[in-house]
């Protein structure tokens, strides 16, 4: 492992120790192998003023939860060091107490919660510390022989800890250790299941003899053969119907929607190809840091989802059972990832965010595992103390402030026709209400306006059956699943009387105005009779109780389009799936009406053009993102017993009405 250390770079902080302490704490964060999403721990011991401009002596700790690759001042939290030192000369506290005491030693009340293991930096007599949970340390401490093999590797240079769950109990254990040792004698200490900790009077020093330490693991490693990852013996063939199972049934467990992240890679297929994997995968966590995302154990994945995810409910429920005391909630019984034989490994998340945390965790589990079944074999932690960190009561307080969730937060939609207009506002107002959305054009810009993890632009020819087969399984391999489908794509081809019309223009409003509708609801049937109250809306018009003379090409098409959608209701209706219509009108902020459209249009009626886009009962013109509200509220729960329906979006149309 290389150090990231830079010299011109730490120059900017050499007299300031806040500024080298961030610097130093996000070289360790850049590295997925030594911490991962809020793990991790580093401070530095310096002198702060108070409210009153005395210089008190403080600990300067990251907050607990903060991603270190990242950090900024505001992640770390201020306290009293005399406050910390006399609470490790008490005998027993708890650790409620123990973070009450650590926010009553805080200077500042509004940081954040300075993470538990604070106290055990305060004890270590060097200015600065740093801890990681380096995978290559949890290879050597997962074993039979570990405390052996710590010595084998690093000798008498690292203090080794026997596991002691992290809080009070693990300080005052190693306060008591280190009552007479002799700190040149070390170079680290190594917490056995956990991770490892060093320690310098300058930040340099403390880094760089934590990458020397875990180099040297790396090396031990490497030198017996056991660094190497099994990866895929051959092509894996995908089950994407079996993935959106799977994600429907694990959200049923948790009782919201959840994404679920496939984990394809050729190691992580290899690792769920390994012939004793259903023994291996399931042993538990390298860390019980990580219990707290990913729980004890992942779900191993049978040949019947339904069945293989009833089993690990039940195995689940019997482990809170078997440990439980007190008055401890249960949390669900859920599984946070899976081991797909032969596929890979999926993580399940409520967010996107937990999604990706629980999937480079499982990258990472898969990694170590198997470099410790290489050494003398595979040895977690027993389920007892996992249970107590997994059950751990500052883990309990926080069920009583569950957060609060978006409408359609762990839905998944696709939307065609997004690049401009109506369905640009149902893509952006889908997005805003929780869902991952992939949004779908024929034009290229479409690719650009939308990039973010949980929003994705794709270049999509609607009338191209390959493209369309694509744009709805990426949806479904990125997200896990698909519950909401928007069909708005179409065109308004020019205007022509009957008697005077061109095949052309009739023969591609069909094509694009009505039969690419069907195809994409053929497509996606399969996916949204396994979605989470799935529904599939088209954007109609006013055309169809309404139509005007000169447009029978659109018109005929979009009628078409109706009876489609009441069909559907019909056949789709007994396996959940709602499908609905909205009926825009007088919508003028799309693309169709620029280039002058509007003026002219207007102008054929006499009117102004305020006055054209104001024609209708209410004297209000329409704005593509008052229709996309309306298909966000029928995507969600408000519309969960309709379907079969023509909503209209139209200001009132007398006509119609």
């Amino acid at each position: 492992m290389d150090s990231l250390w830079n010299e011109e770079e730490a120059k900017a902080f050499s007299d300031d120790p806040k500024g080298m302490r961030i610097y130093t704490a996000r070289l360790l964060g850049q590295n997925s192998n030594l911490v991962l999403h809020g793990g991790g721990n580093t401070s530095v011991k310096l002198k702060e003023e108070n409210f009153f401009g005395e210089k008190v002596d403080v600990l300067f700790c990251k907050g607990s939860g903060h991603n270190l690759d990242n950090i900024e001042a505001s992640g770390f939290a201020s306290l009293r060091l005399d406050a910390l030192l006399k609470l490790a000369e008490h005998d027993t506290l708890s650790d409620t107490d123990l973070v009450k005491q650590q926010r009553i030693a805080m200077l500042d009340p509004l940081s954040p919660n300075p993470s538990v293991e604070a106290l055990l930096h305060a004890i270590i007599p060097h200015k600065f510390v740093d801890h990681s949970h380096a995978d290559a340390i949890l290879a050597l401490t997962n074993i039979e022989s570990g405390e052996d093999t710590i010595r084998i590797v690093f000798g008498d240079r690292v203090l080794i800890v026997p596991y002691v769950m992290a809080g009070f109990t693990l300080a005052k254990n190693v306060h008591d250790m280190i009552r007479n040792l002799d700190w040149e004698t070390i170079d680290g200490i190594v917490l056995m299941n956990h991770g490892l900790f060093t320690f310098g009077d300058d930040a340099r020093t403390s880094y760089e003899s934590h990458i020397q330490l875990v180099s040297k693991a790396e090396e031990y490693l490497k030198a017996q053969g056991a660094n190497q990852q099994a990866t895929a013996t051959g092509e894996n063939s995908s089950n994407l119907l079996k993935l959106a199972e799977l994600r429907r049934a694990v959200s049923g467990v948790r009782g919201v929607p959840v994404l679920a992240k496939w984990g394809s890679s050729p190691e992580q297929v290899g690792f769920s190809e390994l012939e004793n994997i259903a023994d291996l995968g399931t042993r538990g966590p390298v860390t019980p840091d990580h219990t707290l995302l990913t729980k004890r154990i992942p779900i191993l994945l049978g040949d019947e989802v339904e069945a293989s995810v009833q089993e690990f409910v039940a195995a689940d429920e019997n482990y809170f059972e078997s440990h439980k005391s007190n008055d401890l909630i249960p949390l669900d019984s859920a599984p946070r990832w899976a081991i797909w034989p032969g596929q890979g490994t999926v993580a399940f998340g409520a967010t996107y965010e937990e999604a990706n945390k629980v999937s480079d965790i499982a990258s990472h589990t898969a990694k170590v595992i198997q470099q410790s079944e290489a050494l003398s074999g595979w040895k977690p932690l027993p389920a007892e103390d996992i249970f107590h960190i997994e059950y751990w009561e500052l883990q309990q307080a926080k069920l009583k402030n569950k957060p609060s969730r978006l409408p359609l937060q762990g839905k998944v939609a696709l939307v065609t026709g997004a690049a401009s207009g109506i369905g640009k506002a149902c893509a952006e107002q889908l997005h805003a209400a929780g869902a991952a959305v992939l949004a779908t054009d024929l034009n290229p810009e479409i690719s650009d306006l939308f990039t973010k993890p949980t929003f994705i632009g794709q270049v999509c020819d609607v009338t191209d059956l390959a493209a369309m087969k694509n744009s709805v399984e990426t949806a479904v391999s990125t997200f896990g699943g698909l519950d909401i489908v928007v069909s708005n794509a179409g065109i308004f081809p020019q205007g022509q009387f009957i008697d005077q019309m061109d095949d052309k223009p009739w023969d591609m409003s069909l094509a694009i105005n009505l039969t690419q509708h069907k195809n994409l609801m053929r497509k996606t049937i399969p996916f949204l009779k396994l979605g989470i109250d799935a529904t599939f809306i088209f954007i109609g018009t006013k055309n169809i109780p309404a139509p005007g003379p000169g447009a029978s090409a659109y018109s005929v098409a979009k009628a078409g389009l109706n009876q489609l959608m009441r069909v559907a209701a019909l056949e789709l209706g007994e396996h959940k799936v709602r499908v609905n219509i909205v009926h825009p009108d007088s919508v003028f902020d799309t693309a169709i009406w620029t280039g002058g459209v509007l003026e002219a249009r207007a102008e054929k009626y006499g009117l102004s053009v305020e006055e054209y886009m104001s024609r209708n009962v209410m004297k209000t013109p329409v704005k593509s993102v008052e229709v996309a509200n309306m298909v966000v509220t029928m995507a969600g729960k408000s519309f969960i017993k309709t379907t079969g329906a023509q909503i209209t979006v139209d200001g009132g149309n007398e006509r119609i009405i």
